[in-house]
């Protein structure tokens, strides 16, 4: 039975729009903005770490897209994108969910077009180990709302934006967490586990 596990990185107040400042958004690019070297080596070795581990990847339409264009031109003296990491993020399955992806840039890429959450629930009863789910916010909250999601890993940045995206969106009921662990990353981060509580 797999397990589905949201991994993102997160402002002090939720804030997950733009973290790179390619989106245009007037407080977006806060990934780099309020950490140093120590902190993105650290992440990038959790991330690299994490990616290994998994046994696919479930991403929307988006995500995939952004993911892929790095991935395959990835600069290796870039932190952010290890050799490891982009090596990994190629050549694992990858689900994609969305009803209008025809043309896919990565290879092992299966895409999901139908009743998403029908099929998300037979790709956890197929695969064994974690898929891992990055970015995709319309997809997490699907996730979430309709009790797939299992584990949630958040990396906290330290700055709060007071307004943007946020990973959590209104949902129909109260979502129980158990917290797992928490740990310090490099000097300014700090990285979270939780369970999802089902039932």
């Amino acid at each position: 039975m797999g397990k589905i596990v949201i991994s993102s990185n997160v402002t002090l107040d939720g804030v997950v729009q733009d973290p790179d400042g390619e989106e245009g958004f007037e407080r977006g690019g806060w990934f780099h903005q309020f950490v140093g070297g120590k902190d993105l080596e650290d992440w990038a070795a959790r991330e690299t770490e994490e990616a290994l581990d998994a046994e696919a990847l479930l991403l929307g339409r988006r995500s995939s897209e952004w993911f892929a264009s790095r991935m395959l031109s990835r600069d290796d003296a870039d932190v952010r994108v290890s050799r490891k990491w982009a090596d990994r993020m190629n050549s694992i399955h990858k689900y994609v969910v969305s009803s209008t992806l025809e043309d896919h840039q990565w290879n092992n890429t299966t895409v999901f077009n139908g009743d998403a959450v029908k099929e998300i629930s037979e790709l956890k009863r197929k695969v064994d180990g974690e898929i891992l789910v990055y970015g995709s916010y319309q997809l997490v909250r699907i996730l979430i709302e309709q009790n797939l999601a299992d584990e949630l890993r958040l990396v906290v940045f330290p700055v709060v934006l007071g307004t943007g995206l946020r990973i959590f969106g209104e949902t129909g009921d109260k979502k129980p967490l158990h917290l797992v662990s928490t740990r310090k990353m490099g000097d300014g981060l700090v990285f979270y586990t939780y369970e999802f509580v089902q039932g």
